[in-house]
């Protein structure tokens, strides 16, 4: 039977510590490593040595009880959220670590919250349990509210052989009509209650928690054992259907070569053979199985596996591949961008292919080169992130960047329908296209339809203009952010029968979709949090007095015992600055969470909108070109519809 199991936390809560014991009890490693010893086994890079935490995700491979393990470290810290929610869309079980110090902290929950979003069957491991001021108890209890209700309590209830304790073997039977019955006429059975939580594990109905304390190596192996007893799956069923698998992550070892990791669903697969993607037909060049640092080359692999391909060039993290094809859509969303400031005699293309390196191996970096600004930006999670980035583009491309301050990653939308002409006819090229644009639903992202028959023009074309609309991230013309909550609808295009090339249709999409926006009203939206805020009880006259200035839509406070608890919604943008005020008003008790809820309209467009002074007109263009007496001309977007060769919406 093969497994991928991964483990999550809060920074700090023991994780990495907690891994290098399983891998011992395991027979993976002689002896553990430790992070301040900077030897864990899956703390790879010299950043994660250097820094004491996990950035990367990076897994080990080993043998335990019959079964083969691919056990998947993840970040703990929230600006590599990203990283940490690809490798959930490749796990089979989750082992969730929390501090009976520190308890339930804000990344813990936005931890959980991801894994109920991805369906993950997920165990609790209570960690520093021999610290000073730990409160497993407490801790339980915070969990228990916090996360869910459902977490079933085995702390010496479970034995090494699966025997369940009085109280857990009733803990299971409550959510088992049959097995309630069972045990008020027959009994205990060991095999139907292990059967029975087996289910209820997978179906996310309970979740099998345990305490101790990792550095100390205790609790750690009774988890194992019942880790062990308590997953299962069926990829041995699975292996004779068609290949199918999901891609985990692309990393580029030292050699430079591009390695995509693919979790194996269906099928097999084997070195040289060629398989679909969402870009097309792709050839692996070799398969690798990693664990830890090491590897070793694999002819095949078949569904359970969790493999590196090299060859699939076009296959990004999160893409399904194979049978069914599919890109990638995560839920984690950067809500930042910063400006890189390199040296003067690096040219830009050179840095943006660096940095597009780096891009491939974190998609939400969104690397992009504004000509408004003539400059390099990116979109990051936080100030930590930026300083990863800005050490791997020193040892890896040799080239010292800074970044300018961060900014809010602001979207742009319509207020109203408009349309748009692109006309593209410079010299032995054409194709014209005519569209609508309309407001969306919030947060449905851009959508095309086609109101264009097929006689007026081809299937094919309409097919290309429609990859064209989805292949590029289109700028807003208010600050030229991305452009998002739009219907985008082909009223009419026509193409030449000699001279129209696809990049044609291209060039003709996207100016007719900058000349609609230079015609409509654009709205600025900024980021919204739904947050969680915790504070002493002392504070609360405080804490609401500075949430009213920021303008936040919060609940009534409620109390916890001795502990304040808000909740609410705010932009982003006053709610970001926050925690670190919160810290020194609470001496460090307080903690801020939130999460991106939706993109609203931004309560200070106008002064945001004046401190960028975008000129729509110096980025994308909206005019288009026309041709005339062998020579193409440029046409002024606000007089397009004064040449153009079609009647419709666009130009009646």
């Amino acid at each position: 039977m093969k497994k991928t199991i991964g483990i999550l936390a809060h920074v700090d809560a023991g994780k990495t510590t907690f891994s290098e014991q399983i891998l011992c009890h395991a027979h993976a490693l002689r002896t553990p490593g430790r992070v301040d010893h900077q030897d864990a086994f899956l703390d790879l890079h010299p950043l994660e040595k250097a820094r004491g935490i996990t950035i990367f995700s990076d897994q080990a491979t080993f043998d335990y009880d019959g079964d083969t393990w691919y056990w998947v470290d993840t970040p703990g810290h929230a600006d590599f959220s990203s990283e940490m929610e690809r490798a959930l869309s490749v796990m089979d079980y989750a082992v969730l670590v929390v501090s009976c110090v520190e308890g339930v902290q804000s990344h813990t929950e936005t931890v959980w919250r991801l894994l109920a979003d991805y369906g993950v069957p997920t165990f609790l491991f209570l960690n520093k349990t021999d610290r000073a001021g730990a409160d497993p108890d407490g801790t339980l209890r915070r969990v228990r509210e916090r996360l869910s209700p459902d977490i079933l309590d085995l702390r010496g209830g479970f034995s090494k052989d699966g025997i369940l304790s009085e109280a857990a073997a009733e803990a299971v039977a409550e959510n088992d009509e049959a097995l309630m019955d069972a045990l008020f006429s027959t009994g205990y059975d060991r095999a139907k209650w292990l059967d029975s939580l087996k289910k209820q594990v997978k179906s996310r109905t309970l979740f099998p928690m345990m305490a101790g304390s990792a550095l100390k190596d205790e609790g750690v192996e009774a988890f194992l054992s019942m880790l062990s007893l308590l997953t299962d799956t069926d990829y041995h069923a699975r292996a004779a259907q068609s290949f199918q698998a999901r891609a985990a992550k692309v990393r580029f070892d030292p050699q430079g070569n591009r390695m995509t990791f693919l979790k194996i669903t269906a099928g097999t697969l084997s070195a040289r053979d060629e398989i679909m993607t969402p870009e097309g037909p792709a050839k692996v060049n070799e398969l690798r199985i990693y664990n830890g640092a090491k590897f070793r080359q694999a002819a095949s692999a078949s569904a359970g596996d969790l493999v590196a391909a090299a060859g699939l060039a076009g296959v990004k993290p999160g893409d399904l591949v194979g049978a069914v094809c599919e890109k990638s859509r995560f839920i984690t969303e950067p809500l930042m961008a910063a400006r890189v400031l390199f040296p003067s005699d690096i040219h830009p293309t050179k840095m943006l292919e660096c940095l597009r390196q780096l891009e491939e191996e974190e998609p939400m970096l969104g690397v992009s080169w504004s000509e408004a600004t003539q400059s390099v930006e990116l979109q990051v999670m936080g100030a930590i992130q930026l300083e990863v980035i800005r050490e791997l583009a020193l040892s890896r491309f040799g080239i010292k960047i800074d970044f300018g301050p961060c900014r809010v990653r602001y979207l742009e939308t319509i207020a109203a329908p408009a349309c748009g002409i692109g006309h593209y006819e410079p010299l032995r090229h054409y194709a014209e296209v005519h569209l609508k644009l309309e407001p969306g639903p919030r947060g449905s992202g851009i959508a095309f339809a086609s109101a264009c028959h097929v006689d007026d023009l081809a299937l094919n074309w309409q097919r290309l203009i429609e990859t064209h609309v989805f292949e590029y991230a289109h700028k807003g013309i208010l600050i030229g952010a991305p452009l998002t909550d739009v219907k985008i609808t082909l009223l009419a295009g026509r193409d030449h029968l000699k001279h129209t090339e696809g990049g044609d249709f291209r060039e003709a999409t996207y100016r007719a979709i900058r000349n609609a926006l230079m015609r409509a009203k654009g709205v600025l939206l900024e980021p919204v949090c739904r947050f969680e805020l915790r504070a002493p009880g002392e504070a609360l006259g405080r804490v609401l007095g500075d949430l009213s200035r920021m303008r936040a839509d919060a609940k009534p406070p409620l109390m916890e015992g001795d502990e304040l608890l808000i909740s609410g919604e705010a932009p982003f943008s006053r709610l970001s600055g926050y925690q670190e005020t919160l810290a020194a008003l609470t001496h460090g008790r307080g903690a801020l969470a939130w999460r991106l809820d939706h993109y609203a309209p931004c309560e200070d467009a106008d002064a945001i909108i004046a401190e960028r002074g975008y000129n729509p007109l110096a980025d994308d263009t909206p005019d288009s070109v026309f041709c005339s007496h062998g020579a193409g001309f440029t046409v002024a977007w606000d007089k397009v519809r004064d040449f153009a060769h079609l009647h419709s919406e666009a130009n009646p």
